[in-house]
């Protein structure tokens, strides 16, 4: 099996056709943001469900399906992916396939009610993460392939912050819509969503990729064991996939921030105020940590760690002894700041992954990577959901905790981006 991409050392017709390269990945990649952002399983769909009525329980596994669906397959997907020269080919069936189950979503939305739509939605989100994982697999392949080391972070970047300034300008509108939004509104921004998906399919198709002629050898053991194989025995594998789970401090930490806030009196549920602070980190954030994640990824996802677990900490701090005047601006304040801390830890892990290998042993990195942390989040996830039992402030130390041992963690890795290795 080749672990070297086809354009191994960066010859001259990839410095030709990197520019080209570089603006139609921010672009296709930058419009998934975008659907990203509105059909939300954090904000956007249990919105609809719970204007139709849905029972609770479909609200419920919207986040487990839509983050452990996009990253459980991936690991089984990689030995298919290994055979094929194009991996653009593959990220194109990917985002085709959102597009397909988005607008599904959305016209389950207009159609139907209750237990009905929650089945639907949840059934139409589980096909749109099982495509998503596919683009995550693939993406990361197009881009060692066409983008030289040095400029990736920047390029993830500038994506992440296209989709966030869409996301400012969808949230500023439904805020201004106030707090009864018309189910058929939201319906069609779904649709909007669908049609995202479908013009980066076109967009990202267009993308010069260098195909190997060698024969793809694929895998010669089960993806199972390649992934156990790799995790046992490979260290700086390892450690990659036990910083990224330490880091889990910002992506699972916004929902205990407005359960506490709704205990103390401020509402931070708004369906457009949540939409603008996610889009604006995102809009912020992308650019600058993309630039920093070019000289140090590893150093940005410990930084990022860092300030989303000293965040949580002023937080709960607040709740307990600040008075309603202070914590009236230090709750938004800090909710933002930690959508801002993931966006830098979401571009910095994908830029470090993508820098520590080449061709196929990325591939590999990426799907056996994927899966860990798919049922790692689910594990996370469930104790930290037990923890909650005594409270969300308690939830948000165990999360801080667990992201000041990552800070500690991040900084012993390899640093693999900028410079010489």
């Amino acid at each position: 099996m080749s672990n070297q991409d086809p354009t191994a050392g960066k010859n001259g017709d990839t410095e030709e056709h990197e520019e080209y390269n570089a603006r139609r990945f921010i672009w296709s990649n930058g419009l998934q943001g975008v659907g990203d952002q509105i059909v939300a399983a954090k904000t956007v769909l249990p919105w609809i469900l719970h204007a139709a009525g849905a029972p609770g329980f479909f609200v419920a596994l919207l986040v487990p399906v839509r983050e452990s669906g996009s990253m459980l397959p991936q690991a089984a997907f990689t030995p298919w992916v290994t055979t094929q020269r194009s991996r653009k080919r593959i990220w194109v069936l990917g985002s085709v396939g959102q597009a397909v189950a988005a607008a599904l979503i959305a016209l389950s939305a207009l159609l139907l009610e209750g237990a009905a739509l929650g089945a639907a939605v949840v059934v139409f989100l589980a096909a749109l993460a099982l495509f998503r994982s596919l683009c995550s697999i693939a993406s990361k392949d197009v881009q060692g392939r066409t983008i030289s080391k040095g400029r990736r972070g920047r390029i993830t970047g500038r994506a992440t912050a296209l989709g966030g300034a869409v996301a400012i300008i969808v949230g500023g509108a439904l805020g201004l819509a106030g707090p009864e939004i018309p189910r058929w509104v939201l319906a069609a921004l779904i649709f909007a969503g669908a049609a995202a998906w479908a013009v980066a399919a076109l967009v990202f198709h267009t993308i010069d990729e260098p195909v190997s002629e060698e024969e793809p050898q694929g895998l010669h053991r089960g993806w199972w064991a390649d992934t156990w194989e790799l995790f046992t025995g490979d260290r700086d594998f390892r450690r990659f996939v036990i910083v990224r789970s330490l880091l889990l401090v910002t992506a699972l930490s916004t929902a205990f921030i407005v359960t506490l806030s709704q205990q103390i009196g401020h509402d931070l549920t708004g369906l457009g105020a949540f939409l603008i602070a996610s889009g604006l980190a995102a809009f912020v954030g992308g650019r600058i940590s993309g630039i920093w994640s070019d000289t140090s990824s590893k150093n940005v996802m410990s930084h990022g760690a860092l300030v989303g677990s000293l965040i949580l900490l002023v937080l709960v701090a607040c709740a307990q002894w600040a008075p309603q005047a202070v914590n009236a601006w230090v709750f938004p304040l800090g909710f933002f700041v930690v959508n801002l801390a993931h966006t830098a830890v979401r571009v910095a892990r994908k830029t470090y992954v993508v820098d520590m290998a080449e061709g196929d042993q990325r591939t590999r990195y990426v799907g056996a990577a994927n899966t860990l942390m798919g049922v790692i989040l689910l594990l996370v996830g469930a104790v930290s959901g037990v923890v909650a039992m005594a409270g969300p402030q308690a939830a948000l130390l165990f999360l801080a905790a667990i992201g000041l041992v990552g800070v500690v963690t991040a900084r012993r890795l390899r640093d693999v981006s900028g410079g010489d290795e």
